[in-house]
Order: C-alpha cells, then structure tokens, then sequence
C-alpha cells in the first residue's frame, strides 16, 4: 500500500506539472516580457506597418498597461478567428483585438476590463444619402468578417434582414463596398472610425448603435491576480488622461462620439 501511495503521488505531481506546463508560468505576473496579440489589419486600433512595427489604440494600451505592471511587451498578430487559440495554445499571454466580452467566450478564456466601451455601428458609402438609420439597409449587403460576430446581432434588431458576403478581413470588406459589391460594414465602432479616418473621405458612420460592446483583454482563465493587476492599471489610464488622449489621438474627426470617456464597468476577475 506504502508504495501505491508513492505511485499515486508521483503521478498526481506529474499531472500538476504537466497542467502548468500547458500554460506557461501561472500568472502573467510572473513573465518578464509579456506576449500581446494584436490586430494587423485594423487602421487606428491595430496595423502592422510595412517596417513590421504595430501601431494603434489597442497598441498604446498595451503599452501602457505593460508599462504599470513593470514589464517588457512583445507583439504577434492575430486575426479575428485567431484570437481565442492564441492564448489557449499559449502563443501569446494577452489579447488586445476589439475582443467583445461575451459569455460564449468566457467559458474559454478570461478577461480583465474591458478597457473601452463601444457600440456596434455601420459604415456605409456617403452617397448613401438615403440611409439614416439601420432599418434603411434592409435586405441590402453586409461584409462579414471571419470569426466576428456582429452580423448575428444586426439580425437580431427587430424587422431587420440582410444578405451577408463573407470576407477575411475589414481591408477585404473596404475593397468590396468600394467595388460596391456589398452595401455597408457593421462592427464596432471604432473599428469603422478606423476605416474612415484612413479613407479620409467618401464613407461615413450611420451612428446606429446597434447594441453595446464591452472590448476587453484577453488572458488565459485562472489568473485572478494577472487580471486584477491589469484592471488596476486601466483604471489608472482612466484617471490620469491617458485613455481620453489616446482616444481622441486614433479617432477624432471621424464622427465617433469622444463627449463621454469614463472608466468601464468592469467584469470582474473570477
């Protein structure tokens, strides 16, 4: 029996170690650099220059949080089907990707914040002089990005019906509704200010406010004291300016409301 107790311990602290060896270190806290995934593709909240370096909202907040935990940040791009994997294969510690907080999600993951408040809204040509409110595009054709959701909560406002054309990538949707082989782009609403702001002219945002979107970071489950320090730190971003000014540095001029910039209510860490 002394030696099926041996066993027994032996193979439970194997099971330990290969449990934490899945995930990396147990906390962020405990990585000197911390790997951040983040979008290459999206003009003011996360693009990969042709020199390789990201540049964006997302990647000044990432930055900045970075920096009030005391650590290194190191970014690898990710797409919008690839942002959960990144952090369950451990490629990467956190997600800053207008990653909405939805409970689908977080049975797979964790978040801290969300570090902004957005609302999903519709980009359209502005020749589309006739579109003043989301009911205007029904049965008209929507982009619809791989591995986002937002098409799934346009259908879900009363009465509304659309054709979707699917795509890889928001550049993909922007080369469609210029080729006007779709009618308009729904997401979050500071990705389509992105787009706009990059065009700079000849689209427009319809302001539909579709429903609220919470962007939070993404860090792998279990956590709890990771995602409590990152919470602090967003908070702090709040307080002190920075997040007012990174807003109105990535998204002024391009119709986005920046009259309000609080503090999100945040998930909680669990």
């Amino acid at each position: 029996m002394a030696v099926g107790r041996v066993l027994g311990a032996v193979v439970l602290a194997g099971g330990m170690l290969t449990a934490c060896g899945q995930g990396g270190s147990e906390s962020l806290l405990d990585e000197p650099t911390l790997v951040v995934g983040v979008r290459p593709d999206l003009p003011g909240l996360g693009l990969r220059r042709p020199d390789g370096r990201f540049e964006g909202f997302d990647i000044d907040v990432a930055r900045y949080v970075a920096d009030r935990l005391g650590k290194k940040v190191r970014f690898v791009q990710v797409l919008a089907s690839e942002r959960i994997t990144a952090l369950t294969s451990g490629r990467a510690d956190l997600v800053l990707a207008t990653l909405s907080v939805t409970p689908e999600r977080k049975t797979q993951i964790a978040f801290a914040g969300p570090y902004y408040m957005s609302y999903q809204d519709v980009l359209v040509r502005a020749d589309e002089r006739g579109v003043k409110g989301v009911r205007d595009l029904t049965g008209r054709r929507f982009c619809a990005v791989e591995g986002a959701d937002p098409i799934q909560r346009l259908l879900a406002v009363h009465g509304m019906t659309a054709r979707t054309v699917p795509a890889k990538s928001y550049d993909q949707c922007m080369r469609m509704i210029k080729g006007r082989t779709v009618d308009a782009i729904t997401t979050n609403d500071v990705i389509l200010a992105g787009l706009v702001r990059r065009e700079g002219r000849g689209y427009r945002l319809v302001n539909a406010r579709i429903s609220e979107q919470n962007t939070g970071i993404g860090l792998r489950r279990g956590d709890v004291e990771g995602c409590e320090a990152l919470n602090r730190a967003i908070t702090r971003m709040y307080q002190d300016g920075t997040a007012a000014k990174l807003m109105r540095r990535w998204f002024g001029g391009t119709g986005l409301d920046l009259s309000m910039i609080e503090v999100p209510q945040f998930e909680g860490c669990v």
